[in-house]
């Protein structure tokens, strides 16, 4: 049997929904989001290694996206008791035109106040295909 705990139909609707609404959040530089919804010790792994706490992440977030479109391809949602972790890959355009895939994995905390998230980590990729000697399709 596996470790994670059935999932409350509940907390897996509102953990879509709070997904959802930070994707957007991020597209519409809704750094008023942000601020209810992250836990005060937030800290995030930019895509370029970078790690801010909230203070700093709130404000990169304000300075707008760095994409003009985000569209959410999967979504998997595992709960553990009062944390979940949110696994999720979506594809970007950049302003430039540029198209790519990112995944992130995002962790939240029930809390009084309903769920926070308390960490995320993002990854980006230029292509979405499999690369490498041992990930290449066969021929």
């Amino acid at each position: 049997m596996s470790a994670q705990i059935k999932l409350d139909e509940s907390d897996r609707e509102i953990l879509t929904r709070l997904n959802q609404e930070y994707v957007d959040a991020f597209m519409n530089a809704d750094v008023e989001w942000y601020r209810e919804y992250l836990a005060d010790d937030f800290e995030v792994i930019e895509s370029d290694g970078s790690v801010l706490n909230k203070s700093d992440f709130l404000r990169h977030t304000a300075k707008g996206p760095d994409v003009v479109d985000y569209k959410l391809d999967q979504v998997e949602i595992r709960i553990y008791g009062d944390v979940a972790v949110v696994r999720a890959t979506g594809i970007w355009t950049g302003k430039n035109g540029f198209q790519g895939l990112s995944r992130y994995t995002d962790v939240y905390l029930k809390t009084a106040k309903g769920w926070r998230t308390v960490s995320a980590q993002i990854t980006r990729a230029a292509r979405s295909e499999p690369r490498g000697r041992y990930k290449r399709p066969k021929i």
